[in-house]
């Protein structure tokens, strides 16, 4: 599963610029996802090779220190719950205040490994007044400046002691994974497609508790089906549930191939699915939609068509996704739906021989070039698909820097056009020759 670095401690003791530091490390940042997270309070990073994401959970809280004091204690317990991690950051400007000492309590009880970060130390005297976080009883100090990043590089050391980059036996087999809002029909979907009741079904949103891993291998397909927890709203008030949600549906997403997207064909796309959806496309999933309880819907002739163009309209630009209208509990279309997805898989997987790639997009670059910029013309000599777990295609030419937007628009459609790639988000290079 995904390795899952979670941030957490009192406001203003740099949360955030601690998170900046570790996922801008990496070149490549994931972007925001305006919505699901507010700003951008989760990202990627690296650190000698292993892969982690990172989690700012301080993001998550609004308002005045007093007001979400139980708001941070809730965080710490979704934290403690979904992080294979917890960085408990705290200020040695300040030293130990009652809910740092209450954070470290709550930690001190988990059993999942805690760094007791120690930050603003850019003296040899704070590197001694850090001393007195000792008192938590969490281990080692790691004394850092996260303003200059001092003292970072062994904080990672010790993190990515934790990770182990195995590859689970059956990683050969495409990995499928349900995702949706609670209540839309995701372990219903499960059980009709294994034929048995392996989950507990109730109209109550949120009784599945964790990620259900089940081998799929019926009617001549062989497959992973992961079913989410969905993105479930614990009972308390005031827990933030785009943290969980988040948190939950990062893990999914990132150990999936295929992400199956249902909605609710009463309530329509709404916010939390399309939020959802560009967390998918962003991490070059493969995507199916399902629109299900179609069953209870009033139809005419257009229904589904309208239905579509809805949902494409705000998921757009990346439109080239099946659509497929389902009713669980009838069993309408539920195999069809794993076709699709398998589709779809090939899809993501597939290669394409240089010298069709070629012939095709040459032709087709000749009659349609890119058009010239200050007086200069772009001329494209070569194309190939590069090596990667999503389709990703270079394109080789004289001045790859004049080559605009609406021009890769042009050719990523021309490829989808020719080669079949519905459901999966593709990438273009254009690089110098």
């Amino acid at each position: 599963m995904a390795n899952i670095v979670a941030i957490v401690g009192r406001p203003n003791v740099g949360k955030s610029t601690l998170y900046n530091r570790l996922t801008e490390s990496r070149k490549a940042i994931v972007d925001d996802f305006s919505g699901v997270t507010r700003d951008r309070h989760y990202g990627q990073a690296e650190w000698i090779g292993k892969k982690f994401t990172v989690i700012d959970t301080g993001g998550f809280v609004h308002g005045s220190d007093d007001v979400f004091e139980a708001a941070i204690r809730e965080q710490v317990l979704i934290a403690i719950d979904e992080a294979s991690v917890i960085l408990f950051v705290v200020d040695v400007t300040t030293g130990i205040t009652d809910l740092d000492d209450e954070i470290a309590d709550m930690l001190r009880r988990s059993k999942k490994p805690v760094y007791v970060v120690s930050n603003k130390v850019d003296s040899a005297k704070q590197t001694n007044d850090s001393a007195e976080f000792y008192s938590f009883g969490l281990g080692d100090i790691y004394n850092i400046s996260s303003m200059t990043g001092s003292g970072t590089g062994e904080l990672l050391d010790a993190v990515v002691s934790n990770f182990e980059n195995v590859e689970e036996e059956d990683s050969e087999l495409p990995k499928f994974t349900i995702v949706g809002r609670p209540n839309v029909g995701k372990s219903s979907l499960t059980n009709a497609l294994l034929g048995k009741e392996r989950n507990i079904v109730t109209p109550i949103a949120g009784t599945t508790r964790d990620s259900i891993r089940i081998h799929y291998n019926q009617f001549g397909h062989e497959f992973l089906l992961v079913d989410t927890a969905g993105l479930r709203r614990k009972s308390k008030v005031n827990e933030d549930i785009e943290f969980y949600s988040v948190m939950r549906t990062i893990k999914a997403l990132e150990d999936s191939d295929v992400v199956i997207l249902m909605i609710d064909a009463k309530d329509g796309i709404e916010a939390q699915d399309i939020n959802i959806f560009h967390l998918a496309e962003k991490n070059k999933k493969g995507i199916v939609i399902l629109v299900n309880k179609w069953d209870t819907v009033e139809k005419d002739h257009k229904t589904a068509k309208e239905f579509e163009q809805s949902i494409k309209s705000k998921i757009a630009p990346f439109t080239d996704v099946p659509i497929l209208f389902t009713s669980v509990t009838e069993k309408q279309r539920i195999f069809k739906a794993v076709e699709t997805a398998m589709e779809v898989y090939n899809n993501k997987t597939k290669k394409i021989p240089t010298s069709k790639l070629n012939d095709v997009m040459l032709e087709i670059i000749e009659n349609y070039p890119p058009p010239a910029t200050k007086g200069k013309y772009i001329k494209i000599k070569y194309i190939t698909q590069l090596p990667g777990r999503s389709p990703m295609f270079a394109f080789f030419c004289n001045l790859p820097q004049y080559i605009k937007d609406p021009y890769k628009r042009f050719v990523e459609n021309k490829l989808r056009e020719h080669f079949d790639f519905t459901g999966v988000p593709i990438q273009i290079f254009f690089r110098q020759k």
